[in-house]
């Protein structure tokens, strides 16, 4: 069961009564939450989840969630951590980081028995403490244990790195299964799209390409970038070899239509350190 299926609709209900005093909005919500799922002309209700399908079902996920761990998170981390504790939550999907380890290890079981008191489970496969950081790489490195776990986290593999000039970096590496997965989409809907004029297949794989580097044009991630854009050359390549005879005298045209399409890989985003710094001109000398 997924995380939507699983929201409880009384503790939603009495969530949103924090916050919502208007009734008729209440009221509508409840029939949003009582609308059931259509399947082979029957309507199923369910007394549990959020509408499939519906624009509010993310938002009323995130109050969930805001209630059941986000509020909690931080109560917990102001008067039971010892040390340091950096929460990270994007929808149903979260990453917590303890400066000491028994400090982990008591919030994720008792982050397991909350969840269960809202209806919710931890992930089996997903839920796993690690050692990760600039000391768990020296760690391991000093004890001849290799290079340290990963972890995925929004369609990326987070990496313990090392910079050039030495020290730690944390790296981020497009996930070989979610690339995998965009590549295999893009090569099935080529197929459908093998007999389309060249500049209309070219604008379209354009976009593509360009949407990839909008998310994964992270420092650290030049690599994955480079792959997926040669991937789509090949693919393209392939699917102009199967229009026939006519088709395998572009293959020479290649180069030149692969430079003027497909845009060429950067990192379009900056390091985290400089997305945050926030500025100001007041704090300018010359402001």
């Amino acid at each position: 069961m997924s995380y939507l299926e699983a929201v409880s609709h009384d503790w939603l209900l009495r969530f949103l009564e924090h916050r919502i005093g208007d009734e008729r909005i209440l009221r509508l919500i409840r029939k949003w939450l009582k609308a059931g799922v259509l399947e082979d002309g029957i309507v199923t209700e369910s007394g549990a989840g959020t509408p499939q399908g519906a624009t509010v079902s993310p938002l009323l996920a995130n109050i969930y969630l805001h209630y059941v761990f986000d509020l909690w998170a931080q109560q917990w981390r102001n008067r039971h951590a010892r040390g340091d504790m950096i929460v990270v939550r994007f929808a149903d999907d979260s990453v917590l980081g303890f400066e000491y380890e028994d400090d982990a290890k008591r919030f994720l079981e008792e982050m397991r028995v909350r969840s269960e008191v809202f209806s919710l489970t931890l992930h089996p496969e997903k839920t796993r403490i690690i050692r990760f950081g600039r000391f768990a790489a020296l760690n391991r490195k000093e004890r001849g244990q290799g290079k340290p776990e990963t972890f995925n986290f929004l369609g990326f593999t987070m990496i313990c790195g090392q910079k050039r000039a030495g020290g730690f970096q944390l790296q981020r590496r497009t996930r070989r299964d979610r690339m995998q997965a965009t590549i295999q989409r893009v090569k099935e809907e080529l197929q459908r799209r093998r007999h389309r004029p060249i500049p209309e297949q070219g604008k379209w794989l354009g976009q593509v390409v360009r949407g990839f580097f909008a998310y994964h044009a992270v420092p650290t991630n030049y690599r994955a970038l480079v792959l997926f854009r040669v991937r789509i050359a090949q693919l393209w390549k392939r699917a102009l070899a199967r229009r026939g005879q006519k088709g395998k005298r572009t293959w020479k045209q290649m180069p030149r239509l692969i430079a003027a399409w497909l845009p060429r890989p950067r990192i379009l985003h900056p390091w985290p350190e400089r997305r945050f710094a926030v500025t100001h001109p007041r704090w300018e000398p010359c402001a």
